[in-house]
Formats: C-alpha cells, structure tokens, sequence
C-alpha cells in the first residue's frame, strides 16, 4: 500500500526522492509528495494523481535539500486531495505513514481539548500534531518523536522529519514493513528494498515494534522494549530489485511471459538431484504425523490455497480447511493437535495473513509459510519458509506469483503423498517428471496469446461475464474472474459449474459471455453438460480445452481457445496462463491502467 522512502544524503534530495517513490508506484497510490529540510527550512510539496503532477510541481516550485522524506499515499482515512496527501506537517515535524493508526480518534480528543486544530481527515496528522506538542513542552525531536510512538495503537511505519535538523530521520514499525539502507557517508529509508536498489545494496530490515534513529554516519535501532537491538544488515542482490519492463508494454505482459522460466527455477530448487522426489529445507515436515492443514490467505493466494485442498486431500489423504485470512481469527477457528498451519502471501506482509498466522502460535504444530520475501515479516515468524522464487513482481494483479505457488504447493502435496504413501514413488516420481516438462508446455501456452486478444475484443464490451470449472478448475475459474474484474474493471463472476442450476443461470443470457475452463479430464463430460444447459439459453461460451476436449465439446460455441495437452493435476498451473491473458487483453482493450488498477495495492498492509 503507501509507500515510504527517506534520504539523508549527499546531493539534492527532491529528484532523488521522486525517482524512489517511482518504484513504489507498484504499491498503489492517489497522491504523492515530499519534504525537505534546506539551511534548517522545512518544506513540502504534494499532488493528487500519478507521480508525474509531483514532478510537475517540483519543476515550478522546487524544493531543496540533502534530507528529506517521499510518500506515496493510498488513502484509507480521508479522500484523496491535496490536504490528505503526505507528508503531514505540524510546525517543526513532518512525518509519512503507512499503515492505521487504530486510537487516532482519542488522541484527536485529546488534542482538540489542548485547543490544537486539525486540517485533514487523516489519521496520520495526529501522530505529526502529538509530536508537535511534545516539543513544544520542551522534549528534543527524537524524545518527542519516541513520546508519540509509546501512545500509537494500530499498525504503522513511520518516518520524521524535523526543521532544523538536517542529519536525522527518525523511523519505526509495528505491523508494516520498513528497510534501512546503509551507504558511504549516507542513510536511506525505504518500504522496501526496491525502493532503495538503486542507492544501496546494504539493507537492515526493522523488525515488529523496532524504532531506529538515522543520522548520515549512524544507526541506533530500539526494539519495543527500548533496549538497544542489533539488526543483520544484509548484502541484497541488486537484480531482484530491477523494475524495468523488458521490452514489453506492460509490467503485467512482462510478468505472464516470465512464468516458465520462474516456474523452472522453483521446480530445481525443490527437486533432489535424480529429479524424482521433492526436499525441503530444515526443519521439514513429517507428514505422517500431521492430522490436518489449515491454510489461509488473501485474494489470489487464496486461490491458490483453494487449488491446493484438491491436491492434498486427493494426492496426499490430508484433510485440508482453507480459509480467508480477514475472516480466519475472528471466527476462532479451534486448532487441534496435529494441525499445521500454512500461510501463503506474495509480499509477507499482508496484514490479515501476518494476524492469523500469529492466532496459530502456539497452537498449531508448525507454522509454514509459502512467500515470495523470505525476509518479509511472516517469513520471520514462521517455522518452516517456503520460497516461491518468483523474482520481482510489480503489476498489481498477480500472475507469476500465483503460478509460482501453485507449483510450490503442488511439490509440498507430492511430497507428503510420497511420505504418507497415499502414491508410489514410482507415481509421484511420474507428476514430477511431468512437472518438469511444465514450463516447455507453458510456452507453447504463451503463442496462444494472439487468439486470446481477438477473444478479449469481444469480451471488452460485455458488462457481465461468468467464469465455470470443475474439480481444481473451480478455483483457478474463481481465480480468472478476480483478474478480470482488477484490471479491467468488468463485473465477473465464477461458479463451479454443477452450481449453475441451482441459481446463477437465471444471469445467462445473449449479452453475458460465458468462459469454461475445461481440460479433457475425468470431469470433462460433466462440465460439458453445464455449459450445454447455457448455450440452450442462447449463453456465448468461450471454451478453454485441449484438443481433444475441443473436437468431443466444441459443437456450437462461441469460440475456443486450443490449450496444450497436460497432465490434468498440472491443468491449474497451465489454464492460469489464458485466464491471466484474457484479462490483460480485455484490460488493453478498455484502456484501463493495466498495472495500478484504480482503488488497489500491490501489498496490503492494513487490516
């Protein structure tokens, strides 16, 4: 969501900051601006809209400066406009926020009744006017500003930002991500590391409840107790913070069109050296000794997670519950010994997944989680981290990430199904064999595009479409219709397909299109039947199949789409691919912003 970057530099620090909060755009945002601290004068620009109307601004009314601090905002409390925008400024102090703070409406009381007024909706003022009180009692800026952080509840990364003082930078975190780069005669801020790849490769992530104190030459971290705490800086590499887009129109097109490749490295990294059977790293799971697995997570992930109870109670014998990440604790699941809990989440920072997690401590067995950050803050505080080695990932809707955790969930399945015996080595020895030659079979996938754009034309115009599928075609049919609905803003919907006399036929008609996921599987005949019952009221269906799929169910469709041939518990991975192009098309067709869909982030670090 918002993103934060804060410079004590050596050179300007306007332009600098613009480029930084540029990388952030991925996060999602409605306004921008920045702060600078020049011969002991703060000020601050800020625009509603893309970074371009900052840059704009910053072109006729410059700032100056060596320190300051950026901010991208996606607006929570408040609506977007220029007084909501950060950095917020109270007298000396100017501060940027991520997150919500939860008490901002008692501390608002609070100081309303010391007769300070307010000029925005936001909650962030109030942490920005409470540390103004605090200095004008007479306590210095990094008092003032430790004072305001004891009194927040909520999640928050914060940055401060103090007039007169061209050497400091106060930060803290507590429920969203923070990273502190190291340079030569320098200090950076940042969301996250790719905000800082350009400035540094030197990184110290701030861990729960840390606060750290930044000058030009030196860092001093307190955890929540206040005691001093010395966090692992570490050396990144500065390729998986590269955010260009290779060529392609879009991060998105970028991203669909790596998915072999990602997808072969995640299948190397979990493979033993004969290629037969799946290792995970230390400590593992015993899978004989597990009873249940919960999993939870947000939005695609979910779907991932959906996709992943078919393939560990089918493959593997395992009784599997999965469940949305915002609803899982407040229903308070009980957590049953021999239960472990899994956590899938692109960033490792959704808010909701990082709080179920921690409802499973201590209860669960073992806490697993399956991100794309190992050094994210679930990561952290899980047992056992699965990385899904999807690289970067900047467009908004996921697409590599997704298939990256299909594939990682889909080894973990194979793996207990050989531990618990539920398959032979010899079978499991077989899906892995047939999971190797995935990403050749997806690039054959990849050439399909062209007819999924003409597709995607026609689709553009509806208002409304349906997505059906069958068995683990159910979520990946769930799974086409987010996607479509993210970036191209058309209502969809999906059903599994049985379902569809029992209700969502009565919105077939000639004007809604309807998109069958239908490989030539043992479900294959009964799916058919479904859509047959929407083409009798007049439904246009586009079916995704194979070949032999599209000459036993093609008859009097609208279109079809002619997917390779698959080993069907593969099918999900694979059929992601004309999901995921449909809607990019569809999107490119309507002129929609492809990679920063209105209303949306990236990574969602609030509750």
């Amino acid at each position: 969501m918002c993103g934060i970057v804060g410079i004590l530099g050596g050179h300007e620090v306007a332009p600098i900051l613009v480029e930084a909060l540029k990388r952030l755009e991925y996060r999602g945002y409605d306004s921008a601006g920045i702060a600078t601290v020049h011969d002991g004068v703060l000020e601050r620009r800020r625009a509603v809209g893309k970074l371009v109307n900052l840059s704009d601004l910053l072109v006729h009314d410059p700032l100056q400066g060596k320190s300051g601090i950026g901010h991208t905002r996606w607006a929570t409390h408040g609506a977007p406009s220029i007084d909501n925008a950060h950095p917020h400024r109270a007298g000396p102090v100017s501060v940027v926020h991520n997150g919500i703070i939860e008490n901002f409406r008692e501390l608002r009381e609070e100081l309303a009744a010391a007769g300070i007024q307010f000029v925005t909706e936001t909650d962030t003022e109030t942490v920005a006017l409470l540390t103004q009180l605090y200095i004008e009692k007479g306590a210095q800026p990094v008092e003032a500003a430790r004072k305001t952080l004891s009194r927040l509840d909520g999640a928050f990364a914060l940055a401060f930002l103090f007039e007169g003082e061209e050497d400091l930078i106060v930060a803290a975190r507590k429920g969203s991500p923070l990273a502190i780069g190291h340079g030569d005669g320098e200090m950076f801020v940042g969301s996250d590391a790719i905000a800082l790849g350009p400035l540094t490769d030197r990184i110290t992530y701030l861990e729960e409840g840390d606060s750290a104190v930044l000058t030009r030459t030196s860092l001093e971290i307190r955890n929540e107790a206040g005691e001093i705490a010395n966090r692992e800086m570490q050396t990144i590499r500065l390729d998986q913070t590269r955010v260009d887009k290779g060529g392609h129109k879009h991060f998105m097109a970028k991203e669909i069109a790596e998915q072999p490749t990602v997808i072969g490295e995640a299948i190397r990294h979990y493979l033993d050296n004969t290629g037969a059977s799946v290792v995970l790293p230390d400590p593992g799971l015993d899978f004989t000794q597990i009873d249940r697995l919960t999993m939870v997570a947000c939005g695609t992930a979910y779907y991932a997670c959906f996709t992943a109870k078919y393939w560990f109670e089918q493959l593997a014998g395992i009784p599997v519950e999965v469940d949305v990440a915002s609803e899982f604790r407040y229903r308070e699941p009980p957590i049953s010994k021999g239960t472990v809990a899994l956590f899938v989440s692109q960033s490792g920072e959704t808010a909701d997944t990082l709080a179920a997690l921690r409802y499973c401590e201590g209860k669960a067995d073992k806490i697993v989680s399956v991100v794309n950050v190992p050094e994210s803050s679930i990561a952290r505080e899980s047992d056992l981290v699965l990385p899904i080695l999807a690289g970067t990932e900047i467009g908004v809707a996921s697409t590599k990430a997704f298939t990256c955790q299909l594939t990682v969930l889909l080894m973990i399945a194979l793996k207990a199904a050989a531990e618990r015996g539920t398959m032979t080595a010899q079978e499991v020895a077989d899906k892995l064999s047939a999971l190797r030659m995935l990403p050749g079979v997806m690039n054959a996938a990849l050439e399909r595009e062209s007819t999924l754009q003409a597709v995607s034309h026609n689709l553009s115009e509806a208002r409304d479409i349906l997505f059906l599928g069958r068995g683990v075609m159910y979520p990946l049919a769930l799974e086409g219709a987010l996607k479509l609905k993210e970036i191209s803003y058309i209502h969809a919907e999906a059903y599994a397909s049985g379902e569809l006399k029992h209700g969502p036929i009565a919105l077939v008609d000639e004007h809604v299109p309807v998109v069958v996921l239908a490989p030539r599987d043992s479900l294959f005949d009964k799916t058919i039947s479904n859509m047959q019952e929407v083409m009798a009221r007049n439904g246009k269906v586009l079916l995704i199949t194979d070949a032999e799929g599209a000459s036993q169910g093609g008859d009097g469709v609208w279109d079809t789409v002619v997917m390779p041939v698959v080993d069907p518990v593969l099918s999900p991975i694979l059929y992601s691919i004309p999901a995921q192009l449909l809607a990019y098309h569809t999107a490119v067709a309507k002129g929609t912003d492809v990679d920063q869909p209105r209303n949306l982030a990236k990574s969602v670090t609030v509750e």
